[in-house]
């Protein structure tokens, strides 16, 4: 996980660097994606937000969140389900684990990424502009829990 207040201040200068006012929501909501582990829905970031905001809307932090991913400072983990996740800790796409039964999510680093999209590309003459891999199984607590 990068340096919360580090992954913070990079997301608000990107933002003044696209020319979009820096408000106290904003900031509030940034702070949030750039601290989270555990990729939060809107729901999750609303729920955290009301706490010293209580009249934001949904929508407000949907808009937001938006507007962050339109500067590449957010990364969407999109679901069939419509549950759509968020990582503003690291927005750049990497793999993930996915538990099927509490719904964590957990990053994954691995060293064979980078070839194994070299291999795709080779053998398909596809020019890989983006990706998604998820892994999707029970975590450690859900197995222990009786998986």
């Amino acid at each position: 996980m990068a340096d919360p207040q580090e992954r913070f201040e990079i997301m608000v200068q990107t933002l003044r660097d696209h020319g979009h006012r820096i408000t106290p929501q904003r900031m509030a909501i940034a702070g949030i994606l750039a601290g989270s582990e555990g990729h939060p829905s809107v729901e999750e970031i609303h729920a955290q937000i009301t706490k010293d905001f209580p009249t934001m809307s949904l929508a407000t932090v949907y808009k937001n969140i938006e507007l962050m991913k339109s500067v590449g400072e957010v990364l969407e983990l999109g679901f069939p389900n419509g549950s759509n996740r968020y990582d503003g800790n690291r927005p750049n796409p990497h793999p993930h684990l996915i538990c099927i039964r509490c719904k964590k999510i957990v990053d994954l680093d691995l060293d064979s990424l980078n070839e194994m999209i070299k291999e795709v590309a080779s053998e398909t003459e596809f020019q890989v502009l983006n990706h998604r891999l998820d892994f999707f199984g029970l975590c450690g607590d859900c197995v222990t829990k009786g998986g």
